[in-house]
């Protein structure tokens, strides 16, 4: 029986000790040597950088960078670079993990990286960012490399920062090397596709666990949380496929009709800020209260930690496939489980980014370009091979979704270390 305490959220956690608690959760269904376990519970390695800026007013700043290498057992190290002002090495750290177990589910053969700059990019001019960016290439090219550890975009960043980063490495190395980043324009070697990946992906995955307890796609009703990126396209893929996207949201609210909205007419906050809240529709609504809507499925893909404690047992939809990464405190996903809401989570959800960017990488060594067709094709079959190797855990163990998605990762991985054995 669910328990009917009131729930309350502990300190919250940083998403090491997030990435560990997941690590050992998986552990304890395998037979995993300890000193795996205990390899994995800890970084390869942190590197903290000082990046000098000359400000357009001729004002020097310094700022403090950091990249984490978490583990490359399976291949070189993949991740995203954020310019955010709360970025933490800690958090770099959690998050490197976080892209070991989404590159082993998606069985990628790269390994977990994850870095920042703690900065607000709304302070810094047009220019001022090239120069940021130029100058942390510089000051991480002796660990970073289309082998090495190959960065992407991240909250705060883009293709075009990614550009910049490229042509910055590519002149210091002497000839051009696009591999070394993934997430860049088409024109410069980045794939079509990439930018509207992780929302598709969260498509597919959606579209798999809708039929996977028997409802039909065309009879669902789905709640959005964050109409960027990653939600607009999730939307939009969900929309075609013949859902009602009945509320979407941005930073300023939600829009909500019972009918469905026309995904196609309502521009992403990415697209043009402001809009999604500004739009015309029967209803508005606050992003707390859209996460209570009596929905079929509720994709939080904003922001982490917004499925709490202390909303958790409010929520009414049926199934929750997480967009953003981290959207489920720990103790929300102790209420959902109790209360039998299945969770589909992040690393699998949204991993149709790293996967294009590991379509992307290929591209850029071979010197060939895919076209969307055969990236969307690709990234079809790599999203159903990874869920169905987590259905087959699921339904062989019990286990929640998330359980036997960090079961796939770390069985991969474990093995990897298991046949490489451990340098003297």
């Amino acid at each position: 029986m669910a328990s009917t305490e009131p729930a309350h959220e502990p300190e919250e956690e940083t998403a090491v000790e997030t990435a560990r608690r997941q690590l050992e959760r998986a552990a304890a269904h395998l037979d995993v040597d300890e000193g795996v376990i205990e390899r994995l519970r800890h970084p390869t390695s942190v590197y903290q950088i000082t990046i000098p800026l000359e400000r357009d007013d001729g004002t020097r700043e310094m700022y403090t960078g950091y990249r984490a290498h978490h583990d490359n057992v399976r291949g070189p190290y993949k991740g995203g670079i954020r310019y955010h002002p709360d970025v933490t090495q800690k958090e770099c750290v959690g998050l490197s993990m976080w892209m070991t177990w989404k590159c082993a589910v998606m069985d990628i053969p790269f390994g977990g990286g994850k870095g920042g700059v703690v900065v607000d990019p709304k302070d810094l001019s047009q220019t001022e960012k090239e120069r940021l960016t130029r100058r942390m290439a510089e000051e991480l090219r002796p660990v970073i490399g289309p082998m090495t550890d190959i960065p992407a975009p991240d909250m705060g960043t883009d293709p075009q920062t990614m550009a910049w980063f490229m042509d910055a490495y590519s002149m210091q190395e002497g000839e051009t090397q696009p591999g070394v980043v993934t997430g860049k324009p088409p024109v410069i070697g980045g794939s079509y596709g990439r930018e509207e990946a992780p929302g598709r992906s969260v498509g597919i995955i959606t579209r798999e666990i809708l039929e996977y307890y028997d409802r039909d796609v065309a009879e669902t009703t789905v709640a959005v949380q964050g109409f960027g990126s990653v939600g607009a396209n999730a939307a939009r893929y969900l929309d075609d496929l013949g859902a009602d996207v009945v509320a979407v949201s941005d930073v300023d609210g939600a829009i909500y009709d019972p009918d469905g909205l026309d995904t196609n007419d309502v521009e992403g906050h990415d697209e043009r800020p402001g809009m999604v809240s500004g739009y015309d529709a029967p209803e508005t609504l606050t992003n707390e209260e859209l996460l209570t809507l009596d929905v079929d499925v509720l994709i939080p893909a904003a922001i982490g930690n917004v499925l709490t404690a202390e909303n958790a047992r409010d929520v009414q939809a049926d199934i929750v496939v997480e967009g953003a990464n981290g959207p489920t405190t720990s103790t929300a996903d102790q209420i959902f489980e109790e209360r039998g809401i299945p969770v589909v989570p992040d690393i699998v959800a949204n991993a149709g980014g790293v996967t294009v960017s590991y379509f992307e990488w290929l591209q850029d060594i071979n010197r060939r370009k895919w076209t969307l067709e055969r990236v969307n094709e690709e990234l079809e079959t790599e999203m159903l091979r990874a869920w169905d190797a987590i259905r087959v855990e699921y339904e062989s163990r019990d286990v929640t979704w998330r359980d036997a998605a960090y079961i796939v990762a770390l069985s991969r991985i474990a093995e990897a270390h298991d046949v490489r054995g451990l340098w003297p």
